[in-house]
């Protein structure tokens, strides 16, 4: 091994002496072990010293690793440039010496990034390593970065300023300033300004690029324009000229920094052509060296280690050159017997691979049988004929070619068509060409073969072969004595019948096979290889001329001829007899000489309009465009420049003149209009009406006297929020309110804005929108609004996430859906919708609130532009982030986070993520992730609230009928554990205000909405029509319709329905209650009361069943798209009903209305007379039927604290009971739960539908009808199915003498009462289950039974309120003896 590594030294040193000789410098390999070592750390730093003493230049990369402490590396001091990358890694020695090299070219880079790396110089276990880098000289990095990092005790690494030394700035750049240079480093000279190398004067860095004038295109040595280097210049330099740089860019040619090299040709501008050079000099790395070193060839002007693939190894005038090869490049390859073959007998499948691109083959080729159909002994496989045509690259055999066998499929040998020269250095049995018994063989095509230089040609037994009786075969041979015994072939006559005969154009010479390309020579012209009668003179695509008998092809630079002349007269771009494109002298050429070089200078060349090539000026050193110096590319005429200054700047001066004339004008202008539209007294024109509806809504003032300030709620952007209560003025009742109070600090434009926020919340009326109560223009602005009981729903949900259901929460995702399309309708942009944003009224109520972003867009915008304050950001769209650009569609964007809120019951949007990274992240496509509760139809609704497009968001009215769809199977489209067992506590609005205001007293609190409706009812009628009308202190209800009908209905009065009639009517008289109500086919219903406090409520109930959007328009002409119950179209519905909370679970019937789990056959039946239009319609609403057991009602009855008989029983539907009066001590609630039995002869009979009764009573009743003991009975449908299961027949049941239609209570029915007493009767009023009315049969005047009411008492937060109106249809539907169906029954048991 020593004796290699010594012979591979030997040569580097020679190569390099000879270097030193050409170049002046001392020149040292490189080595690129990176951090690998050969040997042990002596011989690693003797290997170092005896690369890199007395080098100054290192062609390669300068290794510099595992080098001990103690050892001396001045020798490294020498070295002043390194072509590749500088390694300083895993040593320990304090002081890189370095201290002459001034670049690095960086041709290789370390780990493909770094010229300069310096990292892990110092002893873990002690404190020695690397502490200062002798770098002073360093100016310049051509390419690569620098990486210095864990060099424990390196100091003033970090104050380099390494952005002068790396030329690319983009060059990567990473410097770690060691732990130790803070503590033990002394700092830098103060001559040095913070950059140095070392603690010394003469350490400070020179800084040769940051300090140089504007004007100089590199480095400098100083900060003057006139100190600037020359271009060629690297490092830095000492002077102006290019021989006074310190290192070259490019190359050094003897002491002179050039761009490139002397050529070995030249341009001679006299006689237009490329010359030799005599100065001719190789480039070899960054020097100009006049011979190439011995091991090196030369490839055009540089010096290269090996030729390039295309080109091939020749040597003149004892120079080693790289020549281009013509076809192929010459490539020996052993033949069979010889060499690597030396064993083989045939050219077979498995050495044919050996003959590919050979060109001569140094030995025999020999086919045998075993070659070509395989060898079974040997194991080779038969041969493929298409590998064969390996051979078409062979020009010569120096031995014999020998076919004794061939492929049947193959009738030539024309694999052999370049083959020249057949040498017979190796003959078989006398003979170089051999064709043995190939009857498929019909021609031989060798139509390159010139020579066969020794031995005879024997073909015998080719029973198919022709042609070769035409060949010459003595002009072949290189000797008389060689001779060719052809015999036994195909007879020539056979061979001219068949008309396999030479072409015309060959000569008498003969020809290889037929067509004119296998001539031996032509009659008249060859073209290449090809016989051809004339060349293309005149005419074809490729011009020609003759020279000869051969055609060849025009210069490309030649014009084609159109006319009958000539292209060219000879070959080259001289001998054209028109230039295709430019003409520099005689010659024709693609472009003018552009840089190239001539004797003593660079040739530049411009052509003129008669596409001649002339010289530019002798200054032009970038080329030019004319003869002229100022024509030089690269000296700018700052003529042009200077007058479009002058030119542009005076047409600034004009417009900024313009500018103040038309300001100063309109100024005037408006003056002028003012002062006219002061002094005219007739009326203006009127302007083009906006179409927009006049904004009706009324707003109520308040004293300061009726509020009264509780607690404080928070604070808002413009003041503090309170809970209070208000007490209207002249009234006994104390309504709960939040205040919003208007700082007194605050200016005019925060009353504006505040005020704004008013007329916005005044002028929205929905169930699902917060209402404003009145305003109390007080010195401090206050704004009083309803207050909800449970807060907001962020908190809401967050506190009672463990009993929130999948039915809740879809049921919200409707509610907010449809406030929000109320807000879309009003073309008012929320802005700041979020869970924080809606309240919760009830858990089935809630209302969005905070109007103090919201903004009204006018009739023809679109959009509203924010100008200030504080955003939402992670709530808001990204066009609303960037642009600050609001529309309904952003809100949109709002109503898909807040639905994510929800069902992540209170999580926080893009938690942990600053707010300044949010629309990047929105760019970028993130959006919040699936809740786990959602199924994906959930989130891919949440997914299209936040497109990037707005348009492509869904609108409010689709998200409503969405998610209305998705509450009919809420368990399809969310998972919740448990979700059947959730029951959410009752919504007790009573104990909230108790608790709330504990110094008032709870019976004299009333809900705001339960105060608005009757006072509300007070205003006049609008129309011909008159409205209802309720008086607050008569407590009065009239209703009318203006409809007529030809006969009248008989007049119902209300019956108490209890077991006891006695005791009920005289509880009923001790309240003073005296209830008269008159039904008339007109419509009209009068009601007289005189009670101490009952307040009215409309009947006008809110269905959060999502079947009631779908359809609506089309179907329910009296009710709102959104399933509340409207007035006639000339009224305003808010002017005299307010909707009453609402139930998730109530559906809404009207007839001929059929609902997806309503019952068909009921609303097709054509029972009773015509309708009666109505101007209100007060449907029934129902509870869901549930198919538990009796233990569900007992449960749900001991939750509301109701203590149960031993003899109750129960049956399979809700029972309906009205709240006992306030001043009644002993309430009672009768019920009489009767079995299922099948349905009673009558008139409702052919439905099909079964009938129970269910007795209902209420306190508030007044006994009135024929008998006190009559008990008004409903009648319930109950699902197909149900008769099945009952064998008991029908039967009429009695009780005091009166008989009741549908299905009595069968014997073994329990009728008992239950006492509620006063501490439970707020549990047992819950809303959520007894909401329940039902209309009554109707009874015929004739009929012997008790007559019941079909009137029942509509409650509401705790208190009984009678119904708006009677539904007519029901009223004129209902004939003696029917049942009316019961609630529509429901595959999922909800306990509301």
């Amino acid at each position: 091994m020593w004796p290699v590594r010594f012979l591979l030294l030997f040569c580097l040193v020679f190569t390099f002496a000879v270097l030193q000789r050409s170049s002046g410098q001392s020149v040292c390999p490189g080595t690129d072990n990176k951090l690998s070592t050969l040997s042990d750390l002596d011989q690693q730093y003797k290997t170092l010293r005896k690369f890199y003493e007395n080098c100054e230049v290192v062609m390669g990369n300068l290794e510099i690793t595992s080098i001990e402490r103690n050892r001396n590396l001045s020798f490294l001091k020498s070295i002043r440039e390194v072509t590749g990358y500088v390694l300083v890694a895993l040593n320990q020695f304090d002081y890189l010496p370095l201290e002459n090299l001034r670049i690095i070219r960086g041709t290789k880079l370390y780990e493909g990034r770094y010229s300069l790396a310096i990292f892990l110089n110092y002893r873990r276990d002690g404190y020695f390593g690397l502490r200062q880098l002798g770098l002073r000289n360093l100016t310049e990095i051509l390419n690569g970065g620098v990486y210095v990092d864990q060099n424990k005790f390196l100091c003033h690494a970090d104050t380099i300023h390494w952005q002068d030394i790396i030329k690319n700035p983009r060059s990567e750049l990473l410097v770690v300033p060691s732990n130790n240079s803070g503590n033990t480093c002394r700092r830098c000279h103060r001559s040095c300004n913070g950059r140095c190398w070392g603690p010394q004067e003469d350490q400070c860095q020179s800084l040769t690029k940051t300090v140089c004038a504007e004007q100089c295109d590199g480095r400098c040595f100083g900060p003057y324009v006139s100190n600037c280097c020359h271009r060629e210049c690297a490092g830095g330099c000492f002077g102006p000229k290019d021989t006074d740089c310190f290192a070259c860019t490019n190359f050094n040619d003897s002491g002179a920094c050039v761009t490139q090299c002397p050529q070995p040709f030249v341009y001679n501008p006299t006689t237009f052509q490329l010359e030799h050079n005599p100065n001719a000099k190789y480039t070899y790395g960054a020097f100009c060296v006049k011979k190439c070193p011995h091991n090196f060839v030369v490839d055009h002007s540089s010096c290269v280690r090996a030729c390039p693939s295309n080109k091939t190894e020749v040597e003149e005038n004892n120079i080693k050159m790289c020549i281009q090869c013509t076809e192929i490049c010459p490539k020996m390859c052993d033949g069979i017997g010889t060499g690597s073959l030396q064993s083989a007998q045939t050219v077979d499948s498995s050495n044919i691979e050996k003959f590919v691109n050979c060109t001569k083959i140094n030995g025999n080729l020999i086919f045998l049988i075993t070659g070509i159909k395989g060898d079974m002994y040997h194991g080779i496989r038969a041969l493929d004929p298409e590998r064969l045509n390996v051979f078409r690259t062979v020009r010569e055999i120096t031995g014999y070619l020998n076919i004794q066998s061939w492929p049947e499929n193959m009738t030539d040998l024309s694999v052999f068509s370049n083959l020249v020269t057949i040498g017979g250095r190796t003959l078989y049995s006398g003979i170089s060409l051999l064709i043995l018994k190939q009857r498929w063989i019909t021609s031989l095509q060798f139509q390159s073969l010139r020579e066969i230089s020794a031995g005879n040609v024997y073909m015998t037994n080719n029973s198919q072969l022709c042609f070769y009786s035409t060949v010459n075969w003595t002009s072949l041979f290189r000797t008389s004595t060689q001779k060719a015994k052809i015999k036994d072939n195909r007879d020539p006559r056979e061979c001219s019948q068949q008309r396999m005969v030479c072409d015309p154009l060959c000569s008498v010479s003969g020809c290889w096979g037929p067509g004119p390309n296998q001539c031996l020579s032509c009659k008249y012209f060859s073209r290449g290889r090809t016989c051809v009668r004339s060349c293309n003179l005149y005419n074809g695509d490729v011009r020609e001329f003759a020279n000869g008998s051969t055609c060849v092809e025009c210069d490309s630079q030649c014009e084609k001829a159109e006319d009958k002349s000539l292209t060219c007269h000879g070959p080259g771009p001289d001998h054209c007899v028109k230039c295709l494109h430019l003409k520099d002298g005689p010659n024709c050429v693609e472009k003018c000489p552009d840089g190239l070089q001539g004797a003593n200078s660079f040739i530049f060349k411009y052509p003129e309009t008669n596409n001649e090539c002339h010289p530019c000026h002798p200054n032009c050193t970038q080329g030019c465009t004319g003869p002229r110096i100022q024509d030089c590319i690269g000296i700018l005429d700052r003529t042009p420049l200077i007058a479009a200054g002058v030119i542009g700047g005076m047409f600034v001066v004009v417009i900024v003149a313009l500018g103040f004339a038309i300001f100063f004008r309109r100024k005037s202008i408006k003056k002028k209009r003012a002062l006219r539209r002061f002094l005219e007294t007739e009326l203006v024109e009127p302007l083009t009406p906006s179409g927009t509806a006049p904004n009706q809504a009324q707003l109520r003032i308040l004293k300061e006297t009726e509020l009264k300030r509780v607690k404080i709620l928070g604070t808002g952007a413009f003041g503090t929020v309170y809970k209070g209560i208000w007490v209207p003025e002249g009234e006994t009742v104390k309504i709960p309110v939040a205040i919003k109070i208007l700082n007194e600090s605050t200016g005019p434009k925060a009353n504006v804005e505040f005020m704004d926020e008013a007329l916005i919340m005044a002028s929205m009326e929905h169930p699902h929108l917060v209402r404003l109560l009145g305003v109390c223009l007080s010195p401090t602005i206050q704004l009083v609004t309803q207050l909800m009981p449970h807060g907001c729903l962020l908190d809401y949900v967050h506190e009672h996430q463990d009993n929130i259901g999948s039915q809740l929460l879809l049921n919200w995702c409707v509610q907010i859906a449809k406030g929000m399309m109320y807000l879309e309708e009003r073309r008012l942009v929320h802005r700041d919708l979020a869970a924080r944003n809606v309240l919760v009224k009830s858990p089935n109520h809630i209302k969005i609130t905070d109007f103090g972003l919201a903004r009204l867009l006018e009739t023809n915008e679109k959009e509203y532009s924010a100008d200030e304050g504080k955003m939402p950001i992670k709530w808001m769209a990204l066009e609303c982030i960037h642009y600050r650009k609001f529309t309904h569609q952003s809100d949109v964007w709002s109503y898909g986070v807040t639905i994510w809120e929800l069902m992540t019951f209170g999580g926080k949007p893009y938690d942990g993520i600053p707010t300044r990274e949010i629309p990047d992240i929105l760019e970028k496509g993130e959006r919040l992730p699936q809740p786990p509760i959602c199924t994906i139809d959930v989130y891919m609704v949440m997914v299209k609230c936040w497109m990037i497009d707005a348009d492509s968001r869904p609108r409010f009215k689709e998200l409503a009928a969405e998610f209305s769809r998705m509450a009919r199977d809420p368990q399809r489209y969310l998972v919740i554990q448990g979700d059947d067992r959730m029951k959410l506590p009752s919504p007790n609005h009573s104990k909230f205000f108790q608790s709330l205001l504990d110094e008032e007293e709870l019976d004299d609190l009333m809900d705001a909405d339960e105060y608005l409706v009757p006072h509300s009812l007070n205003a006049p009628p609008t129309s011909h029509i008159p409205h209802p009308h309720v008086d607050s202190n008569q407590n009065q209800f009239g209703y009318h319709d203006g409809s007529r009908c030809p006969e009248d209905v008989t007049r119902f009065h209300e019956v108490a329905a209890a077991g006891n009639a006695p005791s009920a009517l005289g509880s009923a008289q001790r309240a003073g209650l005296d209830l008269v109500e008159e039904q008339h086919c007109n419509g009209s219903l009068k009601k007289q009361a005189t009670v101490h406090s009952v307040e009215d409520s409309s009947g006008q109930r809110y269905s959060a069943d999502p079947t009631v959007l779908l359809g609506e328009k089309t179907q329910r002409e009296d009710t709102d798209e959104d399933g509340y119950m409207s007035p006639m179209k000339d009224k305003i519905s808010t002017n005299h009903l307010n909707p009453v909370e609402e139930n998730p679970f109530v559906t809404r019937r009207k007839s001929k209305d059929v609902h997806a789990l309503d019952n068909p056959g009921y609303h097709n039946t054509p029972d009773g007379k015509p309708k009666c239009e109505d101007e209100y319609i007060n449907e029934p609403l129902y509870l869901n039927t549930f198919n538990n057991t009796s233990d569900i009602h007992q449960e749900m009855l001991r939750k509301n604290g109701v203590s149960i008989p031993a003899q109750m029983t129960t049956a399979g539907h809700i029972l309906q009971t009205g709240k006992p009066h306030h001043h009644s001590h002993g309430p009672h609630v009768h019920f009489a739960i009767p079995p299922v039995q099948p349905v009673h002869p009558g008139p409702m009979s052919q439905n099909d539908h079964n009938a129970h009764s269910v007795q209902s009573g209420h306190d508030h009743a007044v006994k009135s009808g024929p008998s006190a003991g009559q008990i008004c009975l409903v009648s319930h449908q109950v699902q197909q199915g149900h008769p099945s299961k009952s064998n008991r027949s029908p039967q009429q049941f009695q009780l005091s003498g009166g008989k009741l239609p549908g299905h009595p209570v069968q014997p073994g029915s329990q009728i008992g009462t239950v006492l509620v007493d006063k501490m439970y009767k707020n549990s047992f009023d819950n809303p959520e289950y007894w909401q329940h009315s039902l209309p009554p049969p109707q009874i015929s005047q004739d009929s012997s039974s008790a007559v019941c009411n079909n009137k029942f008492l509509y409650k509401q937060n705790g208190r009984v309120q009678p119904p708006a109106a009677e539904n007519p249809e029901y009223l004129s539907g209902v004939k003696p003896g029917m049942v009316l169906p019961p609630p529509p029954y429901r595959q999922r048991n909800t306990v509301v």
